[in-house]
């Protein structure tokens, strides 16, 4: 009878299943990488608490805003982000200023604030 010499990290491991012949790990995404997915379910989470919040207290949204969170969403879903110009928006966010104005302004709708004046002004009082 011949013995067969140990080989070290060969052969079976502890669990019982042969090494390597697992799944292969995917590479680590780069922190770029990481912050862009991050702010894409930060965006979609956003659009859906806006849309929910206002289903939940009754608020009818306008046919363009509800059109608005529609479009975004899904161009967020697609693309990443829901902007093509980099000059409308930081490069690892997935809204650009103004979206991310309309859906702050669409929030506050949803919960029954009144919307602030765009504009300096303050109206007289009588």
């Amino acid at each position: 009878m011949k013995r067969t010499p140990f080989k070290p990290g060969g052969g079976l491991s502890r669990s019982g299943g042969l090494k390597g012949d697992g799944f292969a790990k995917k590479p680590t995404p780069s922190p770029f990488e990481q912050q862009r997915e991050a702010a894409k379910r930060a965006a979609l989470n956003a659009l859906k608490r806006a849309r929910r919040s206002a289903e939940k207290a009754g608020v009818s949204l306008s046919e363009w805003e509800g059109e608005f969170l529609d479009s975004v969403s899904d161009r967020v879903k697609t693309h990443g982000r829901a902007f093509a110009d980099p000059e409308k928006g930081a490069p690892g966010q997935a809204l650009s200023a103004m979206q991310g104005r309309k859906l702050k302004e669409i929030t506050a709708k949803a919960n029954g604030e009144e919307p602030k004046r765009r504009w300096g002004r303050k109206p007289k009082e009588p």
